[in-house]
């Protein structure tokens, strides 16, 4: 079994290292102390298995599960207990939650073991970053993956996303980009002060509205300041006069 060891933290790399170095059939292929470096690590290496801290620098881990693939098994370490439930149901094998014993450690193997040839494809972790998003606390970045690249796009140079289907079409400085999860799914991400749905297909980052057109008896045009025209329902017109005091 190929394993890929994803945890900033050094002393928890070397307890996984060391169960699995007293494990037969078990080769670690890749330790990272980051998420860029995981998601490289997972492209490149095809792991049969990855253990992932969901605390760590450039990328957390709920951003590295959306941008592997999804038939890798993800097996969550960390030491924040609030993840488990919603973890085991949106994404991972297994759950530790540090410090782990290593009775513990080899339970986790086992379902894994267990799960390998049939194991349903992980789901979009946005969902679940939002389910343990505190109160009150919203995205500030959105991650997205080109082929072997990421591209991280701050929210505020977000101009408005689009929904295609399960997928949506991020606008961000002239550029469009693709990424698989649904436009509902992204608003509850983003403040609500700052991103309007104006139509059940757009949502709109408010700073970029320049000016909102009548078009038809009950529809609207919003123009953005880089000149894109974007359509206004009558409930997203609403939305947006509630939004500015209008």
């Amino acid at each position: 079994m190929r394993i890929v060891i994803a945890d900033d933290e050094e002393l928890a790399r070397r307890v996984l290292r060391e169960y699995l170095e007293r494990t037969p059939g078990m080769e670690i292929v890749a330790e990272c102390t980051n998420g860029f470096e995981a998601v490289k690590a997972v492209g490149e290496l095809k792991p049969d298995v990855v253990f992932l801290d969901v605390q760590m620098p450039k990328l957390d881990g709920f951003e590295v599960l959306e941008l592997i693939d999804r038939q890798v098994p993800v097996v969550f370490v960390t030491a924040f207990d609030q993840y488990a439930m919603r973890a085991f149901d949106a994404a991972a094998v297994d759950y530790l939650l540090k410090p782990f014993g290593e009775e513990r450690f080899r339970a986790a193997l086992k379902k894994v073991e267990r799960r390998a040839g049939g194991m349903r494809p992980a789901e979009l972790s946005a969902e679940l970053k939002s389910a343990v998003r505190p109160a009150g606390e919203y995205l500030e970045r959105i991650v997205v993956k080109d082929g072997a690249k990421v591209h991280v796009i701050p929210v505020g140079k977000l101009d408005y996303a689009e929904a295609q289907d399960d997928y949506v079409a991020l606008r961000s400085e002239g550029k469009i980009w693709l990424k698989q999860q649904t436009i509902a799914s992204l608003e509850s991400a983003l403040h609500p002060k700052r991103f309007v749905r104006i139509h059940r297909g757009y949502l709109v980052n408010i700073e970029r509205i320049s000016r909102i057109e009548p078009n038809t008896k009950d529809t609207w045009i919003a123009v953005l300041s880089d000149g894109s025209r974007i359509p206004v329902s009558r409930g997203g017109y609403s939305r947006f006069q509630s939004l500015i005091g209008g």
